[in-house]
Protein backbone atom coordinates (compact mmCIF):
# COMPACT_ATOMS: atom_id res chain seq x y z
CA UNK A 1 0.00 0.00 0.00
CA UNK A 2 2.78 2.70 1.06
CA UNK A 3 4.13 1.64 -2.91
CA UNK A 4 0.91 2.62 -3.94
CA UNK A 5 0.47 5.41 -2.57
CA UNK A 6 3.56 6.79 -4.35
CA UNK A 7 2.42 6.50 -7.43
CA UNK A 8 -0.99 8.07 -6.82
CA UNK A 9 -1.28 11.98 -7.31
CA UNK A 10 -3.89 13.48 -5.21
CA UNK A 11 -2.79 17.51 -5.82
CA UNK A 12 -1.78 19.26 -9.33
CA UNK A 13 -0.98 22.62 -9.11
CA UNK A 14 1.84 24.90 -10.75
CA UNK A 15 3.65 26.90 -8.34
CA UNK A 16 6.57 27.37 -10.48
CA UNK A 17 5.20 29.93 -12.84
CA UNK A 18 8.13 32.10 -14.73
CA UNK A 19 7.18 34.66 -16.73
CA UNK A 20 8.19 33.84 -19.89
CA UNK A 21 6.24 30.68 -19.79
CA UNK A 22 3.25 30.30 -21.88
CA UNK A 23 2.15 26.50 -21.39
CA UNK A 24 3.38 23.73 -18.82
CA UNK A 25 2.72 20.05 -18.63
CA UNK A 26 1.92 18.53 -15.38
CA UNK A 27 4.83 15.67 -15.04
CA UNK A 28 2.95 13.15 -14.19
CA UNK A 29 5.74 10.51 -14.79
CA UNK A 30 3.51 7.31 -15.40
CA UNK A 31 1.63 8.06 -12.25
CA UNK A 32 -1.89 7.94 -11.78
CA UNK A 33 -4.12 10.74 -10.64
CA UNK A 34 -5.96 9.59 -7.35
CA UNK A 35 -9.67 9.94 -7.62
CA UNK A 36 -10.90 12.81 -5.91
CA UNK A 37 -7.77 14.67 -5.72
CA UNK A 38 -7.27 18.22 -5.55
CA UNK A 39 -7.04 20.44 -8.51
CA UNK A 40 -5.57 23.66 -7.73
CA UNK A 41 -5.59 27.12 -10.28
CA UNK A 42 -4.03 30.16 -9.59
CA UNK A 43 -5.29 33.46 -10.52
CA UNK A 44 -3.66 34.22 -14.76
CA UNK A 45 -3.66 30.03 -14.77
CA UNK A 46 -5.92 28.01 -16.67
CA UNK A 47 -5.94 23.96 -16.73
CA UNK A 48 -6.94 21.47 -19.31
CA UNK A 49 -6.86 17.90 -19.32
CA UNK A 50 -6.26 15.73 -22.33
CA UNK A 51 -7.03 11.90 -23.51
CA UNK A 52 -4.99 10.48 -25.63
CA UNK A 53 -4.60 13.46 -27.47
CA UNK A 54 -8.10 15.11 -27.05
CA UNK A 55 -9.26 18.06 -25.52
CA UNK A 56 -11.41 17.20 -22.35
CA UNK A 57 -12.42 19.91 -19.88
CA UNK A 58 -11.01 23.17 -18.89
CA UNK A 59 -10.50 24.81 -15.59
CA UNK A 60 -10.25 28.64 -14.32
CA UNK A 61 -9.08 29.70 -11.62
CA UNK A 62 -9.89 27.75 -8.07
CA UNK A 63 -10.12 24.60 -6.64
CA UNK A 64 -11.27 21.53 -7.55
CA UNK A 65 -12.51 17.93 -6.54
CA UNK A 66 -11.68 15.58 -9.24
CA UNK A 67 -14.79 13.66 -10.19
CA UNK A 68 -16.94 12.36 -12.71
CA UNK A 69 -19.38 15.60 -12.30
CA UNK A 70 -15.94 17.90 -12.71
CA UNK A 71 -14.70 16.03 -15.29
CA UNK A 72 -17.82 15.36 -17.62
CA UNK A 73 -16.04 15.18 -20.78
CA UNK A 74 -13.14 13.21 -20.07
CA UNK A 75 -15.70 10.92 -18.74
CA UNK A 76 -17.15 10.63 -21.59
CA UNK A 77 -13.74 10.13 -23.34
CA UNK A 78 -13.23 7.41 -21.13
CA UNK A 79 -16.46 5.81 -21.07
CA UNK A 80 -17.38 6.13 -17.50
CA UNK A 81 -21.13 6.33 -18.42
CA UNK A 82 -21.57 5.28 -14.21
CA UNK A 83 -19.23 7.14 -12.61
CA UNK A 84 -16.00 5.60 -11.35
CA UNK A 85 -13.80 5.29 -8.36
CA UNK A 86 -10.68 4.17 -9.57
CA UNK A 87 -7.21 6.41 -10.32
CA UNK A 88 -6.77 7.52 -13.56
CA UNK A 89 -4.37 8.89 -16.22
CA UNK A 90 -4.36 11.74 -18.64
CA UNK A 91 -2.14 14.60 -19.46
CA UNK A 92 -2.82 18.18 -17.18
CA UNK A 93 -1.56 21.67 -19.24
CA UNK A 94 -1.18 24.62 -17.56
CA UNK A 95 -2.05 27.42 -19.54
CA UNK A 96 -0.71 31.18 -18.31
CA UNK A 97 -3.18 33.71 -18.87
CA UNK A 98 -0.82 36.47 -17.24
CA UNK A 99 -0.35 39.50 -19.22
CA UNK A 100 2.90 39.27 -21.27
CA UNK A 101 4.09 42.90 -21.17
CA UNK A 102 7.03 44.46 -23.35
CA UNK A 103 7.95 43.09 -26.16
CA UNK A 104 9.28 44.08 -29.26
CA UNK A 105 8.25 44.90 -32.31
CA UNK A 106 9.48 46.35 -35.62
CA UNK A 107 10.03 46.21 -39.54
CA UNK A 108 12.95 44.29 -40.23
CA UNK A 109 12.94 46.03 -44.27
CA UNK A 110 11.90 49.50 -45.12
CA UNK A 111 8.01 49.83 -45.44
CA UNK A 112 6.96 51.25 -49.18
CA UNK A 113 4.51 53.96 -48.92
CA UNK A 114 3.49 56.65 -51.46
CA UNK A 115 3.33 60.16 -50.14
CA UNK A 116 1.20 62.47 -51.33
CA UNK A 117 4.09 65.26 -50.50
CA UNK A 118 7.21 63.25 -51.26
CA UNK A 119 6.14 60.54 -53.56
CA UNK A 120 7.57 56.91 -53.22
CA UNK A 121 9.27 57.01 -49.49
CA UNK A 122 10.40 53.90 -47.17
CA UNK A 123 9.32 53.90 -43.81
CA UNK A 124 11.25 51.87 -40.80
CA UNK A 125 9.40 51.82 -37.31
CA UNK A 126 9.56 50.11 -33.95
CA UNK A 127 7.58 50.06 -30.48
CA UNK A 128 6.79 47.54 -27.88
CA UNK A 129 3.25 45.31 -27.65
CA UNK A 130 1.22 43.58 -24.48
CA UNK A 131 -0.54 40.05 -24.96
CA UNK A 132 -1.93 37.24 -23.38
CA UNK A 133 -3.79 34.00 -23.54
CA UNK A 134 -7.17 34.43 -23.32
CA UNK A 135 -8.67 30.88 -25.12
CA UNK A 136 -6.49 28.27 -23.05
CA UNK A 137 -7.72 25.29 -25.62
CA UNK A 138 -6.54 26.99 -28.87
CA UNK A 139 -3.10 27.87 -27.25
CA UNK A 140 -3.04 24.34 -26.30
CA UNK A 141 -3.59 22.95 -29.80
CA UNK A 142 -1.14 26.17 -31.57
CA UNK A 143 1.26 24.29 -29.09
CA UNK A 144 0.17 20.23 -29.25
CA UNK A 145 3.85 19.96 -30.85
CA UNK A 146 5.49 21.14 -27.35
CA UNK A 147 6.45 18.44 -24.89
CA UNK A 148 6.58 19.78 -21.74
CA UNK A 149 6.98 23.47 -21.61
CA UNK A 150 6.08 25.97 -24.43
CA UNK A 151 7.35 29.62 -24.19
CA UNK A 152 6.89 33.53 -24.88
CA UNK A 153 9.74 33.02 -27.74
CA UNK A 154 8.61 30.26 -29.44
CA UNK A 155 5.27 32.84 -30.68
CA UNK A 156 6.55 35.97 -30.28
CA UNK A 157 8.16 35.88 -33.73
CA UNK A 158 5.06 34.86 -35.54
CA UNK A 159 3.20 37.60 -33.41
CA UNK A 160 5.69 40.51 -34.39
CA UNK A 161 5.14 39.30 -37.65
CA UNK A 162 1.82 39.89 -37.91
CA UNK A 163 2.01 43.21 -36.95
CA UNK A 164 4.61 44.40 -39.10
CA UNK A 165 1.87 43.07 -41.68
CA UNK A 166 -1.20 44.86 -40.27
CA UNK A 167 0.97 48.03 -39.15
CA UNK A 168 2.02 48.33 -43.27
CA UNK A 169 -1.89 48.05 -43.98
CA UNK A 170 -2.87 50.17 -41.69
CA UNK A 171 -0.70 53.27 -43.07
CA UNK A 172 -1.63 52.61 -46.48
CA UNK A 173 -5.53 52.59 -45.28
CA UNK A 174 -5.05 55.79 -43.15
CA UNK A 175 -3.46 57.85 -45.57
CA UNK A 176 -1.45 60.13 -43.80
CA UNK A 177 1.77 61.71 -44.88
CA UNK A 178 4.82 61.33 -44.18
CA UNK A 179 4.84 64.77 -42.06
CA UNK A 180 1.94 64.23 -40.30
CA UNK A 181 3.30 60.50 -38.35
CA UNK A 182 4.74 61.91 -35.71
CA UNK A 183 1.70 63.60 -34.39
CA UNK A 184 -0.87 60.49 -34.68
CA UNK A 185 1.11 57.70 -32.80
CA UNK A 186 -1.29 56.71 -31.04
CA UNK A 187 -3.91 57.03 -33.30
CA UNK A 188 -1.76 55.03 -34.95
CA UNK A 189 -1.27 52.29 -32.42
CA UNK A 190 -5.40 51.83 -31.65
CA UNK A 191 -5.76 51.58 -35.36
CA UNK A 192 -2.88 48.75 -36.06
CA UNK A 193 -4.17 47.14 -32.28
CA UNK A 194 -8.03 46.99 -33.95
CA UNK A 195 -6.90 45.15 -37.19
CA UNK A 196 -4.14 42.86 -35.48
CA UNK A 197 -7.27 41.44 -32.90
CA UNK A 198 -8.39 38.65 -35.12
CA UNK A 199 -5.05 37.23 -36.30
CA UNK A 200 -4.03 36.78 -32.58
CA UNK A 201 -7.36 35.30 -32.00
CA UNK A 202 -6.00 32.23 -34.15
CA UNK A 203 -3.38 31.87 -31.60
CA UNK A 204 -5.63 31.92 -28.63
CA UNK A 205 -3.65 35.46 -28.08
CA UNK A 206 -5.56 38.79 -27.03
CA UNK A 207 -3.28 42.58 -27.59
CA UNK A 208 -3.71 44.34 -24.61
CA UNK A 209 -2.01 46.80 -25.63
CA UNK A 210 0.26 48.29 -28.84
CA UNK A 211 2.70 51.06 -28.85
CA UNK A 212 4.29 52.88 -31.51
CA UNK A 213 7.74 54.23 -30.82
CA UNK A 214 9.11 55.66 -33.65
CA UNK A 215 8.68 56.07 -37.34
CA UNK A 216 11.55 57.14 -39.37
CA UNK A 217 12.54 57.91 -42.92
CA UNK A 218 15.69 56.83 -44.54
CA UNK A 219 18.96 58.76 -43.48
CA UNK A 220 18.99 60.97 -47.07
CA UNK A 221 15.27 61.31 -47.04
CA UNK A 222 15.83 63.13 -44.18
CA UNK A 223 18.56 65.50 -44.64
CA UNK A 224 16.30 66.62 -47.55
CA UNK A 225 13.73 67.93 -45.44
CA UNK A 226 16.08 69.42 -43.07
CA UNK A 227 18.03 71.50 -45.93
CA UNK A 228 14.27 72.23 -46.99
CA UNK A 229 13.54 73.27 -43.94
CA UNK A 230 16.77 75.41 -43.47
CA UNK A 231 15.41 77.54 -47.03
CA UNK A 232 12.25 78.00 -45.81
CA UNK A 233 13.83 79.38 -42.65
CA UNK A 234 16.60 81.61 -44.14
CA UNK A 235 13.56 83.47 -46.42
CA UNK A 236 15.35 85.69 -49.19
CA UNK A 237 18.10 83.86 -50.84
CA UNK A 238 19.14 87.07 -52.54
CA UNK A 239 19.76 89.00 -49.25
CA UNK A 240 21.58 86.13 -47.49
CA UNK A 241 23.71 85.94 -49.85
CA UNK A 242 25.14 88.96 -49.50
CA UNK A 243 24.97 89.19 -45.99
CA UNK A 244 26.99 86.12 -45.99
CA UNK A 245 29.67 87.80 -48.87
CA UNK A 246 30.11 90.81 -46.77
CA UNK A 247 30.91 88.51 -43.80
CA UNK A 248 33.68 86.47 -45.49
CA UNK A 249 35.30 89.44 -46.61
CA UNK A 250 36.82 90.87 -43.29
CA UNK A 251 37.35 87.06 -42.56
CA UNK A 252 39.40 86.32 -44.73
CA UNK A 253 41.01 90.03 -44.61
CA UNK A 254 41.85 88.99 -41.09
CA UNK A 255 43.84 85.55 -42.06
CA UNK A 256 46.76 86.13 -43.81
CA UNK A 257 47.31 82.63 -44.72
CA UNK A 258 43.96 82.41 -45.91
CA UNK A 259 42.69 83.17 -49.51
CA UNK A 260 43.70 87.18 -48.57
CA UNK A 261 47.20 86.01 -48.53
CA UNK A 262 47.64 85.51 -51.59
CA UNK A 263 46.84 86.67 -55.35
CA UNK A 264 44.23 84.36 -56.14
CA UNK A 265 42.47 85.48 -52.34
CA UNK A 266 43.11 88.93 -53.27
CA UNK A 267 41.28 88.59 -56.78
CA UNK A 268 38.63 87.14 -55.17
CA UNK A 269 38.54 89.53 -52.42
CA UNK A 270 37.74 92.14 -54.72
CA UNK A 271 35.47 90.13 -56.86
CA UNK A 272 33.62 89.58 -53.97
CA UNK A 273 33.66 93.50 -52.96
CA UNK A 274 32.60 94.29 -56.35
CA UNK A 275 29.50 92.20 -56.29
CA UNK A 276 28.53 93.59 -53.04
CA UNK A 277 28.70 96.84 -54.71
CA UNK A 278 27.06 96.22 -57.42
CA UNK A 279 23.96 94.98 -55.69
CA UNK A 280 24.23 97.92 -53.54
CA UNK A 281 24.26 100.37 -55.68
CA UNK A 282 21.74 98.44 -57.81
CA UNK A 283 18.35 100.71 -58.47
CA UNK A 284 15.58 99.38 -56.77
CA UNK A 285 13.09 97.35 -59.01
CA UNK A 286 10.03 99.98 -60.32
CA UNK A 287 6.92 98.77 -58.33
CA UNK A 288 4.17 97.00 -60.21
CA UNK A 289 1.56 98.43 -62.91
CA UNK A 290 -1.18 99.71 -61.14
CA UNK A 291 -4.41 98.09 -62.26
CA UNK A 292 -6.97 99.80 -64.06
CA UNK A 293 -10.44 100.41 -62.72
CA UNK A 294 -13.34 98.32 -64.50
CA UNK A 295 -16.83 99.94 -65.27
CA UNK A 296 -19.86 98.30 -66.25
CA UNK A 297 -21.92 100.52 -68.61
CA UNK A 298 -25.50 100.52 -68.93
CA UNK A 299 -26.23 100.62 -72.83
CA UNK A 300 -29.51 100.21 -74.95
CA UNK A 301 -31.10 99.56 -71.46
CA UNK A 302 -28.48 96.33 -71.22
CA UNK A 303 -25.07 95.74 -69.20
CA UNK A 304 -22.23 95.71 -70.84
CA UNK A 305 -18.69 95.48 -70.23
CA UNK A 306 -16.54 95.72 -68.26
CA UNK A 307 -13.85 98.36 -69.53
CA UNK A 308 -11.59 100.30 -68.77
CA UNK A 309 -10.76 104.40 -68.73
CA UNK A 310 -8.87 104.19 -72.06
CA UNK A 311 -11.98 102.02 -73.60
CA UNK A 312 -14.69 104.72 -71.71
CA UNK A 313 -12.96 107.07 -73.73
CA UNK A 314 -13.40 106.12 -77.17
CA UNK A 315 -16.90 105.39 -75.98
CA UNK A 316 -17.53 109.21 -75.32
CA UNK A 317 -15.87 110.34 -78.57
CA UNK A 318 -18.37 107.99 -80.13
CA UNK A 319 -21.23 109.72 -78.58
CA UNK A 320 -22.25 105.51 -77.13
CA UNK A 321 -21.60 106.93 -73.88
CA UNK A 322 -23.00 110.25 -72.21
CA UNK A 323 -22.99 112.17 -69.21
CA UNK A 324 -26.18 110.47 -68.01
CA UNK A 325 -24.88 106.79 -68.60
CA UNK A 326 -25.40 104.70 -65.72
CA UNK A 327 -21.56 103.13 -64.71
CA UNK A 328 -20.56 100.71 -62.11
CA UNK A 329 -17.92 99.34 -60.66
CA UNK A 330 -16.82 97.10 -58.16
CA UNK A 331 -16.60 98.67 -54.64
CA UNK A 332 -19.75 101.12 -55.90
CA UNK A 333 -22.75 100.80 -53.76
CA UNK A 334 -25.19 102.02 -56.61
CA UNK A 335 -25.07 102.63 -60.72
CA UNK A 336 -24.45 106.56 -61.14
CA UNK A 337 -23.92 108.89 -64.03
CA UNK A 338 -20.35 108.88 -65.67
CA UNK A 339 -19.98 111.88 -64.70
CA UNK A 340 -20.71 112.01 -61.30
CA UNK A 341 -17.84 109.62 -61.28
CA UNK A 342 -14.61 111.80 -60.49
CA UNK A 343 -12.32 109.56 -62.46
CA UNK A 344 -14.87 109.63 -65.28
CA UNK A 345 -16.08 113.32 -64.93
CA UNK A 346 -12.62 114.57 -66.93
CA UNK A 347 -14.14 112.61 -70.35
CA UNK A 348 -16.64 114.90 -70.76
CA UNK A 349 -14.52 118.27 -70.67
CA UNK A 350 -14.57 118.46 -74.38
CA UNK A 351 -17.99 117.74 -74.98
CA UNK A 352 -20.87 120.38 -74.33
CA UNK A 353 -23.55 119.52 -71.77
CA UNK A 354 -26.91 118.61 -72.70
CA UNK A 355 -29.04 121.17 -73.64
CA UNK A 356 -31.66 122.64 -71.02
CA UNK A 357 -35.51 121.60 -71.07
Amino acid sequence: MGWLGHQLIDIIEWTNDPGDTLLWHFPRYENEIKYGAKLIVREGQSAAFVNEGKLADVFGPGTYTLATQNLPILADLKGWKYGFQSPFKADVYFVSTRTINDRKWGTKNPIMMRDAEFGPIRLRAFGTFAAKASDPATVLRQASGATSQFTVEQIEDQLRDLIVARFADSLAAMKLGALDLAGNYDKIARYVAAQIQPDFATFGMQIVNLMVENISLPAEVESAIDKRSSMGVIGNMQAFTQYQTANAIPEAAANPGGLAGSGAGIAMGFAMANQLAGNLNQPPAPPPVPLTAAYYVALDGKQAGPFDVEALRQKVASGQVTRQTLVWKNGMPNWQQASAVGELAGLFSNSPPPLPV
